[in-house]
């Protein structure tokens, strides 16, 4: 008996210091991952990337400003982790744009990193398009859906053109798309955002987005360029012009993918039947011309092959030149009344 109690207490203290030591070992990787954070984080936050520096709110500060995370002053809730909200600092102090949301500061005390933005007061384009705005507002008329597709494409071409190096947004679609109290469009979240490097054509990385804007070249080989934003944007266009949304399982099996369906109704020379009712109802001839180009611009950036796809810079010219055909005629009713 003496024997076996001390075979069991020899046991125990075995398994107590091999837990003690599993525990020291993950307070130890904790610990070193929390050193490499607060490296990062100093560096981030005094712009040692050569940008302009983020503002430090405080815990407190933040539990002020929205009552203790009163449900009520709850606008939306990310899913991205502590590097991705950090990426998004990065970006964000790297450029500025009057069609990106403007980044005030961080916070970094708290139990989850946050990020404070500019408010955009009028919500998402996605919200607009699908009739989930507060009653009373008006839907989105033809002039301005013009103008959020130009302003969400420069916003975008700037990230792709002028930003050193470039950005690559990844995650582009209707809902990280804000309007502002005039409806003009801001591009929003880049926690997926990433960096190019100069002397590369391409980043090679795991497949990351949303299903019915992801670009299926991206999705099969994992190699992201400025030409798998072009492709998220192209549905965007889509749900412009359609008001419907990118995957919605109450279509019919075949068309639940919007890019998809509306390949298949231009095929078949039916693309005036999936334009937004509320749109080509009472339209001029010259108005249902404009959405059938933005329709063709759309599917050119969804081409399969991203070679064959246009540069967002392209694209944004496009949209300019479309904009000036509808005001041309614009004036030219004014004249003639």
């Amino acid at each position: 008996m003496i024997y076996k109690g001390a075979t069991c207490g020899v046991g125990a203290a075995l398994i107590l210091a091999t837990v003690a030591f599993l525990l020291y070992k993950r307070h130890k990787r904790i610990l070193e991952a929390q050193q490499r954070l607060a490296k990062e984080r100093e560096g981030i936050l005094n712009a040692s990337g050569g940008g302009k520096a983020a503002k430090l709110f405080s815990g407190k500060e933040i539990k002020k400003a929205t009552n203790d995370f009163s449900a009520d002053r709850l606008l939306g809730v990310g899913g991205y982790g502590t590097d991705q909200v950090l990426n998004e600092v990065r970006i964000l102090c790297q450029v500025n744009h009057r069609n990106l949301v403007g980044l005030l500061g961080c916070c970094v005390e708290l139990e989850q990193p946050i990020l404070v933005y500019e408010f955009i007061e009028n919500g998402t384009l996605h919200d607009h398009l699908t009739g989930q705005m507060p009653k009373g507002r008006a839907s989105l008329n033809w002039n301005n859906r013009l103008h959020i597709a130009r302003d969400t494409s420069e916003g975008l071409s700037y990230f792709h053109f002028m930003a050193v190096p470039p950005i690559y947004h990844r995650d582009v679609k209707s809902s990280n798309i804000l309007l502002d109290f005039k409806m003009n469009a801001k591009v929003s979240d880049f926690g997926l955002s990433r960096l190019a490097q100069t002397d590369m054509s391409h980043i090679s990385t795991c497949a990351q987005g949303t299903l019915g804007y992801l670009d299926p070249e991206y999705y099969r080989n994992y190699q992201l360029t400025d030409k798998s934003d072009v492709y998220s944007f192209g549905v965007v266009l889509l749900e412009l012009l359609t008001s419907q949304k990118a995957i919605d399982f109450n279509r019919a099996s075949d068309d639940v993918n919007l890019a998809v369906y509306v390949q298949r109704m231009m095929d078949e020379e039916k693309l005036i039947e999936v334009i937004d009712p509320v749109l080509k109802n009472g339209a001029s001839n010259i108005e249902l011309d404009t959405m059938k180009a933005l329709a063709f611009l759309a599917l050119g950036c969804l081409e399969e092959k991203r070679q064959n796809r246009p540069s967002m810079k392209e694209v944004s010219e496009e949209i300019e030149y479309i904009i000036s055909i509808a005001s041309a005629k614009g004036v030219a009713k004014e004249v003639s009344k």
